[in-house]
């Protein structure tokens, strides 16, 4: 809290600070929503110190529900196999809290350990493991770190006749802490995909676009949309690839044609080889 401010008690401090919520602070107040550094409950009378610190507990802004299940792949006491839907979360993140999958997860099966061994991101459909009890993170985790997981992606992207595949793209992706998009620029590559074309679509208008299968080797924010986008083949729904154009906010219309088909590993705890496939189908609504 500065020194120069004037107020003779908290409550006239955080009004005077933030005027436009003046409704919140006095009712935060009044129904002991705000504590001191000691745990002890501020009132309207408590005095205003400079340098001591208050803390609170703000509601955060209501969700908008994700208009889609998710579809259960495989359980067990060990891991839980999930294919996720576009548009939700995998964990929270921003406002994106309760609309997450291991939210979801934890509270509709009741398994508050729940943990995702990786990733996708919010808008990217697919296969994701889960471990079900925290000792059994770790085994999978390095799974992923060392690279022994065969990921094998679908993408609806752009159609160009011009470019032959099967091909392997290599680049060097730059991601900065804070920056929505990702860049590829000069340098040692540290990202690798193997594409192949596996056929060809056509939407409601009969524009031409390519079914991909994509195998990326390494793991980069984004690494799959910007390869694609490199070749001149943006995905079909991609709103940071070519150009970033910021989606508004509970519009489900529009999913970016990306799916983490199917996941093949030796498991960590029996050996055996596990497979999980998506049934979701990517040309649906084009």
């Amino acid at each position: 809290m500065p020194r120069e401010s004037e107020a003779r008690t908290v409550l006239e401090y955080l009004i005077g600070e933030f005027p436009d919520e003046r409704a919140l602070w006095t009712d935060l107040v009044d129904t002991g929503g705000v504590v001191d550094e000691h745990g002890r409950t501020v009132s309207s009378d408590t005095r205003y110190q400079p340098t001591r610190f208050v803390y609170f507990y703000r509601e955060p802004a209501p969700e908008i529900p994700v208009p889609h299940e998710i579809e259960i792949l495989h359980r067990d006491e060990q891991i839980l196999v999930i294919d996720k839907p576009h548009f939700l979360a995998t964990i929270p993140r921003g406002a994106h809290i309760v609309e997450s999958a291991v939210v979801r997860l934890r509270r509709d099966l009741d398994l508050p350990d729940l943990a995702p061994v990786h990733r996708l991101d919010r808008m990217t459909a697919g296969v994701i493991v889960f471990t079900v009890t925290p000792d059994l993170r770790r085994p999978y985790q390095e799974l992923f770190a060392e690279q022994r997981i065969v990921k094998e992606y679908e993408a609806i992207a752009g159609f160009d006749p011009g470019l032959t595949f099967p091909r392997t793209v290599r680049s060097r992706i730059n991601k900065v802490h804070g920056e929505m998009t990702a860049t590829e620029v000069e340098g040692e590559p540290n990202s690798e995909t193997h594409i192949e074309l596996v056929s060809t679509v056509t939407d409601s208008a009969d524009a031409m676009f390519g079914r991909y299968r994509l195998f990326p080797r390494t793991g980069r924010t984004h690494q799959l949309r910007l390869h694609l986008n490199s070749l001149g083949v943006p995905i079909v729904g991609d709103n940071y690839y070519p150009h970033y154009r910021p989606s508004a906010p509970g519009d489900f219309t529009t999913p970016l044609r990306l799916l983490a088909r199917a996941l093949e590993y030796p498991d960590p705890i029996t050996g055996h080889t596990r497979r999980f496939v998506s049934s979701r189908a990517l040309d649906r609504g084009l």
